[in-house]
This record gives structure tokens, sequence and C-alpha cells, in this order.
């Protein structure tokens, strides 16, 4: 869904900024807070959620949430780690309803670590073969990973995201570097930013979806 005419997609509004117009009424311009964090919630709710639908309608619920509470934002923290914190919270919830509702989805595939790269691999091959590795792991090191790793966070926003101690980050992410490099034959490094793409389709898809309900 394309911006509004009278808006800018690189205007260099800060959050703050945007949240200031959108309490005034214009909620279109809430389209500029989901574009600009669209990435970082993927990977956070993806972290968690295996189901593409699911992890979209999740990343939905989300925004919903945080357009209705937008003024209950205090500033407290940066405007990205609170969002953050909500999306997670929705994806683990979502979650814990699923395994309320059957206990046959709880085991996660474990064979997609077991494929070795090879040398001759194309890209999509390798991306494909990394974000099954990163699938792979315990949630609480994948949780930290993705969000320390490849969505490239600060120590200390990553801790404010997931509510823990700036050392419980640095030894959980250490862990999951471990993990991975064993079953990536120390192959993940390099290629850590293709991981767990946000393309265009969906990003268009979520912000239609959500400007849709608060517009309506």
């Amino acid at each position: 869904m394309p911006l509004s005419a009278h808006l800018k997609p690189h205007e260099p509004w800060t959050d703050d900024q945007v949240i200031a117009r959108v309490l005034t009424g214009d909620a279109q311009v809430f389209e500029l807070i989901m574009r600009r964090h669209n990435e970082r919630l993927y990977r956070a709710i993806r972290s968690i959620l295996r189901d593409e639908t699911e992890v979209e309608d999740a990343m939905q619920a989300a925004y919903l949430h945080a357009y209705a509470h937008l003024r209950d934002f205090q500033g407290r923290s940066a405007f990205s780690t609170w969002l953050t914190r909500i999306a997670i919270h929705e994806a683990l919830a979502r979650r814990r309803r699923a395994l309320r509702i059957t206990a046959a989805e709880t085991a996660p595939d474990a064979a997609a670590a077991t494929r070795s790269p090879e040398e001759g691999a194309t890209d999509v091959e390798y991306r494909k073969l990394l974000s099954d590795a990163i699938d792979a792991l315990p949630e609480h090191f994948r949780l930290v990973f993705v969000l320390r790793q490849v969505q490239e966070l600060s120590i200390q926003e990553t801790a404010e995201c997931l509510e823990l101690e700036p050392a419980t980050v640095k030894t959980r992410l250490h862990r999951a570097r471990a993990l991975l490099r064993r079953a990536l034959l120390e192959q993940l490094d390099p290629g850590a930013r293709k991981a767990l793409p946000f393309e265009v389709p969906r990003c268009d898809r979520v912000v239609a979806a959500v400007l849709a309900r608060i517009t309506a």
C-alpha cells in the first residue's frame, strides 16, 4: 500500500514526531512507524513462531496493540524497544495458546540443522540452510541471537527487549554462536544479515492490513 500523497517515505521524522502526529488523529502516518520497524518485528516474532501466516498475524496484532496504547508510551526506553517487547509478548501468547490446543506443534524440525553446506551452494540455498539452523536453536538462544546478531541491536537494547540482564544476553549469545558454528561448520557469521529476510510484498501486506483496521 503506497504512502498517502502528503507523506514521503524518507522524511526524517523521529518516532516521537510520528507518534505525536498520530495522536492528533492522523492515523495514516502510522505507516511510517510500520515500515520503519517491520523487519525488526518480523525477525523477533519469527524467532518464536514458525508459521509465516501466524507471524504476519502476530505482527498485525502487535501494531494494533501499540497503536491503541500509544498514549501509554512514556519514553523510558526507545520506542523501538517498547514496540519489540509488545511483539515478543504477542508471539509468546500465541504460542502458549497453540500449545494448549495441541501438543503436536511443540516439536521443532531438528532435521533442518543436519544439512551441511555445499561449497558450490547458491546464495538462496545457503540462506535457507542458515534460517533452518537458526530455527533449530532453543528458543531462549534463538531470540537473543536474532535480536543481537541478525537485527544488530546492542547488548543493552536486547536485554531491555527480552527483560534480561545484559550478562545473560552475552552468555546466551555466546552459546547460540557456538551451536550455530557446530551446525554450519563455522560458515554462519558472514551470512547472518541475510537470514530471515523481510520482503517488500510482505511489508506492504502487513501495512495495508493494519491501516485498514485503524482507519476503519
